[in-house]
């Protein structure tokens, strides 16, 4: 059975990928958010209204799941840096499962988020 090493400097190229993905995510729902307040003031449909009242909410809920992704990708590193400053240089195999399920839910967020942004940009094409 061969063993697989996982690197310390790997997870954390990784992380850094993540969080700037989070952080440009971040910024496009402030464009978003933007865009919702251009349409409340055009709008008093109550249909339309409801509609970006669901957006709201939905980017809402968004930006709190970035932010829980963000810290937990802070935890990660503090857990790699202290692997790091006994000098190992590998990840053991409680960290690393953590690691990729890390990954999964980041995966799962990121189709969400595309979804959420096609829905949005179908609604914008109707309303604005």
């Amino acid at each position: 059975m061969e063993t697989t090493v996982i690197y310390n400097s790997d997870l954390h190229f990784e992380h850094e990928r993540w969080k700037s993905e989070l952080l440009f995510s971040k910024d496009e729902m402030r464009s978003f958010k933007n865009r919702l307040e251009e349409l409340v003031t055009r709008w008093t449909d109550r249909d339309v209204l409801m509609q970006l009242e669901h957006f709201q909410n939905e980017f809402i809920l968004h930006e709190g799941r970035i932010n829980e992704f963000l810290e937990g990708i802070e935890a990660h590193e503090h857990q790699i840096a202290g692997k790091s400053k006994k000098g190992e240089n590998s990840m053991d195999t409680i960290l690393f499962k953590n690691h990729l399920e890390f990954r999964e839910e980041m995966e799962m967020q990121r189709e969400l988020f595309q979804n959420l942004k096609k829905e949005f940009f179908a609604f914008l094409t109707r309303y604005m």
